[in-house]
């Protein structure tokens, strides 16, 4: 595991990763025709200029939005610098209009159906089981958000085309590790590194599942609309308590509690990664190089 914290975050795309550093992005992609491409973006958060989005909990809801953002526009590159080394796109160059448009439209979509899936679709059981008390009522909810959050990584693993998404995604925190050790950064080093991540996306969407828990308590049983609505108020909220946690896991990942809380999420990453091959550990180091 990581001998010292380093800000770098990433995210597994489309035969490539996505590294992010304080300073600037970069999404390397391997080509059909086995070469890699690297695309790079200067790109400073807004919690690191503005004084404001920077406070606590406020800057994780702030990160999240942005690596949503940034997350799409990897995700669009790469799905079409992953197949698309033609005539037209010699050097497999992102051509962003269409198919960034799409994407945002998926994920708009996938935003709505995560809406219904985790916070509308377990109310309505909830109430279907008549419990009139307020903690009883947030408990049962909260466990079947749980329990369906669970189900999609679950039925995630399923999906055949993701088995390499899982494996880069593997290959980034594998490269990560082996920045973070001190040693050079080689396919042979990296490999010697875990493929978890106590700052891992997985563990971060389980932390926001059982956050979830402990504010809605607060809340009480949402018998109006408006209740329930304010309840999707409270997901930014949420989300930066959850980045608050993660966060500090990373940086006192030395300390045995710290470890024994991250279990969790640890476990959870061996659904969503995979090890990956050498010449993914390529693709991840030369978007980590990138960044630096």
């Amino acid at each position: 595991m990581p001998d010292s914290y380093s800000p770098i975050g990433g995210q597994a795309v489309i035969e490539g990763v996505m590294m992010r550093s304080p300073k600037m992005v970069a999404t390397a992609v391997r080509l059909p025709d086995g070469s890699i491409q690297v695309k790079t973006q200067d790109f400073v958060s807004i919690s690191r200029r503005a004084t404001f989005f920077g406070l606590p909990i406020i800057r994780g809801a702030v990160v999240l939005v942005e690596s949503l953002r940034i997350g799409v526009q990897a995700l669009a590159f790469s799905a079409e610098a992953a197949v698309v080394v033609g005539e037209k796109n010699p050097r497999g160059e992102a051509r962003f209009g269409t198919l960034g448009l799409g994407m945002g439209v998926t994920v708009a979509i996938s935003f709505v159906l995560g809406f219904l899936v985790f916070f509308y679709l377990p109310l309505k059981l909830t109430d279907l089981t008549g419990v009139r008390q307020g903690l009883t009522f947030n408990v049962i909810d909260g466990a079947f958000r749980l329990a369906f959050f669970l189900l999609y990584i679950v039925g995630v693993g399923f999906w055949g085309e993701m088995q390499r998404v899982f494996m880069y995604h593997g290959a980034e925190h594998k490269t990560i590790h082996n920045l973070e050790s001190g040693q050079e950064l080689t396919p042979e080093n990296a490999r010697t590194f875990s493929r978890f991540h106590p700052r891992c996306g997985t563990s971060f969407l389980l932390l926001v599942v059982l956050v979830s828990f402990v504010v809605f308590a607060f809340l009480g049983r949402p018998d109006t609309w408006q209740a329930r609505l304010l309840r999707f108020a409270f997901i930014p909220v949420i989300a930066g308590i959850s980045f608050e946690i993660i966060r500090f896991a990373g940086a006192h990942y030395d300390k045995p509690w710290v470890r024994w809380i991250s279990e969790p999420g640890l476990k959870l990453q061996r659904l969503t990664t995979r090890e990956p091959s050498n010449d993914m550990l390529e693709v991840a180091i030369a978007a980590l190089r990138a960044v630096l």
